[in-house]
């Protein structure tokens, strides 16, 4: 049994990270300290935009009216799944109380947060999707206050279809920021008086550092690095398939990972070479995205067994995650660490990324292993409750007033005696008193 790499990675997701902190750092000072001046400086300086960048109605509307119907329909038709998906996935988080001995009850309550702000990306792509991914997963979860940010365009605003969908998905606010100081907006309540409970979506790496400094004074969805592929194949995979999706995914960028674990060296050795040839016939830019991705962090295994495979995808624990395999249920019963699973290949990571109704915002950079993507639950506080009658206080109070004391916190252990006092006058309790 061996694993075997027929094409290793020259650099990690990781490579370049510490001029970003800088760069980052530095900006979320200014702009904390400047507020929305300095704000609207940087999206001037940055993306030489000087327009209204808490996007009127009549935007929105004039943007409308600039999209064909088809283009009206496909984004209808994503937003129906996906706000389909998500609110199956509210239903399965319940409030419940549940009598744990006589007189004591506790339980458990979901509360959606107040506010959350909704990153888009428009730089290199206009990422349309990503509208109905973050706002109408934060809608379904039940916010009260969605705000949309998306890099606008010098003279033009942020892209039509953008605007269409982020208004169609239900955002209450979108401001025309992008970068660093859109993260920076919506954290720090410019421009809307709303600071975000918690930052969701998708973005570049500055994007991604934002939201890492500014977690702990506001949720964020998930640390966020390049999106990432693994595709699992074995000797009844389609070699074509298979090279064409993970070219499909290098071109979100050139530090976009992409991983094959072959079960098959015939399939594998196929792919490698069909890779370069599909990737040259791509247009700009999405061609030297792609070619960078496959050069610097493409990587090809060959497992002996199905076991080495799991063992291997689990250890890159991928964004994405897609099954080109016999015996389809085996492997969905044993992989455990991925954003989203693609299951034969009659599915694809372009499905999940775009309309078939599971979310496209996940895990990346290993992540996997401790966490899922985003869903109704990131946009809810799962909190507790308890109550209990007085007679319950007999056991409870007994047994919190000794281990108060084993622990050495008297105060703590005086707050049953209290009550043990005032509901048992005449009784006696051993409360760990030495």
């Amino acid at each position: 049994m061996t694993i075997t790499y027929m094409k290793r990675a020259d650099k990690s997701p990781a490579t370049g990270e510490d001029n970003t902190r800088l760069i980052v750092s530095e900006m979320l000072a200014n702009i904390e300290q400047g507020g929305e001046q300095r704000c609207a400086e940087y999206a001037q300086q940055l993306d030489q935009f000087t327009g209204n960048i808490v996007v009127t109605r009549d935007e929105i509307e004039a943007a409308s009216s600039r999209l064909t119907q088809r283009v009206k329909d496909d984004i209808r038709f994503a937003h129906e799944r996906v706000s389909k998906f998500a609110q199956h996935q509210r239903n399965a988080l319940i409030d419940f109380e549940v009598e744990l001995s006589p007189g004591l009850w506790a339980g458990q309550r979901q509360i959606a947060m107040q506010t959350a702000g909704c990153y888009v990306p428009g730089g290199r792509y206009s990422h349309v999707a990503s509208a109905i991914m973050s706002v109408a997963t934060a809608k379904a979860a039940g916010v009260n206050h969605v705000i949309a940010c998306s890099p606008p365009k010098p003279g033009a605003g942020v892209n039509d279809a953008i605007l269409y969908t982020a208004d169609y998905s239900g955002a209450d606010t979108i401001l025309a920021l992008g970068g660093v100081q859109a993260i920076a907006a919506m954290a720090f309540g410019l421009f809307t008086g709303k600071k975000a409970d918690i930052l969701a979506g998708p973005g570049n790496r500055f994007v991604a550092e934002a939201k890492r400094m500014l977690y702990g004074r506001v949720g964020i969805d998930m640390f966020a690095g390049p999106t990432e592929i693994a595709v699992i194949a074995d000797s009844s995979a389609d070699p074509r398939i298979v090279a064409g999706d993970l070219v499909g995914q290098g071109e979100h960028g050139p530090d976009s990972p992409m991983w094959l674990i072959s079960l098959d060296a015939e399939v594998a050795r196929k792919a490698i070479e069909l890779v370069p040839g599909l990737i040259e016939d791509m247009p700009e830019p999405s061609r030297s995205a792609a070619r960078s991705a496959w050069a610097d962090y493409a990587e090809v295994v060959v497992c002996d067994t199905r076991e080495e495979a799991v063992q291997v995808s689990d250890e890159y624990a991928a964004e994405h995650l897609e099954i080109h395999c016999e015996d389809l249920d085996w492997w969905v019963e044993n992989l455990t660490n991925y954003g989203s699973l693609f299951v034969g290949e009659e599915t694809t990571v372009t499905y999940g990324d775009k309309c078939s109704g599971t979310n496209h915002i996940l895990t990346t950079k290993g992540a996997a292993r401790y966490t899922g993507g985003l869903s109704v639950g990131k946009f809810i506080k799962t909190v507790t409750t308890q109550r209990m009658t007085q007679e319950a206080n007999r056991e409870v109070g007994a047994a919190a007033a000794r281990i108060s004391r084993l622990e050495g916190m008297e105060g703590h252990a005086r707050a049953g005696d209290d009550r043990l006092h005032k509901y048992f006058p005449n009784e006696q309790f051993d409360l760990g008193r030495s």
